[in-house]
C-alpha cells in the first residue's frame, strides 16, 4: 500500500480503463447551497496530482456558486464491475486563470461553443481525507483510509484488507 492516496488512486484508476470501466473518470461531486443544503451533480475528474484532484466548469453554474459560499466538496467515484468506490474530501480551491484556460482550450470545439473568456474555472480539491472500498461478496468489505498527519499522510486499514495485512505481518 502507497504511503499517498494519489498513487493508490492512479493505480485504481488505470485498473479501472485496463478493465474497460465506462467512463472511469466520471464523478459526483457534492456541495452545498449558501443555506448548507447538499447538492451533487456528476462530472468528469481532470487530474490528480500533489495540487489536488482537479474538475472544472462554467463559472456562472449553480456549482460555481456553491463552492464561493462554501468552498468544500466530496467526490465519489463508484466503478461497479470491479466493485471499488472511492471517496475524497477537503477544501476547494480556484486555479490559475492561464490553467482553466488551458483545460478548456483541451475541450473540444463544440465543448467550448458558448463558454466566455474567463466563464470557464478549473477547482481543485485539496483532500483532508481519501477513503478506498474494496467490496467482498461475503460482506467483510476492505477500507483504506488516508488522513493528513503531521508528517505526511496516515492509514487506516479495516475489514478483509486488515485481516490480509495483519496475517501477513505487515500491518
Amino acid at each position: 500500500m502507497p504511503d499517498d492516496p494519489d498513487e493508490l488512486f492512479l493505480s485504481w484508476l488505470s485498473e479501472a480503463i485496463a478493465l474497460e470501466v465506462v467512463e472511469p473518470l466520471a464523478a459526483t461531486l457534492a456541495t452545498v447551497d449558501a443555506a448548507g443544503v447538499p447538492d451533487a451533480s456528476t462530472l468528469i475528474l481532470k487530474d490528480v496530482d500533489e495540487r489536488g484532484w482537479a474538475f472544472a466548469g462554467p463559472r456562472s453554474s449553480r456549482k460555481a456558486a456553491q463552492l464561493a459560499a462554501h468552498p468544500v466538496a466530496a467526490m465519489n467515484f463508484w466503478w461497479q464491475p470491479i466493485v471499488r468506490a472511492v471517496r475524497v474530501r477537503g477544501r476547494v480551491v480556484e486555479a490559475s486563470a492561464d490553467e482553466s484556460a488551458a483545460d478548456l482550450a483541451a475541450r473540444s470545439a463544440a465543448a467550448r461553443e458558448g463558454i466566455a473568456s474567463g466563464e470557464w474555472v478549473l477547482w481543485r480539491i485539496i483532500p483532508s481525507r481519501v477513503e478506498f472500498w474494496q467490496g467482498e461478496t461475503d460482506r467483510r468489505h476492505s477500507r483504506i483510509v488516508y488522513e493528513p498527519g503531521p508528517t505526511g499522510w496516515t492509514r487506516t486499514v479495516s475489514g478483509r484488507a486488515a485481516d490480509e495485512l495483519t496475517e501477513s505481518g505487515r500491518l
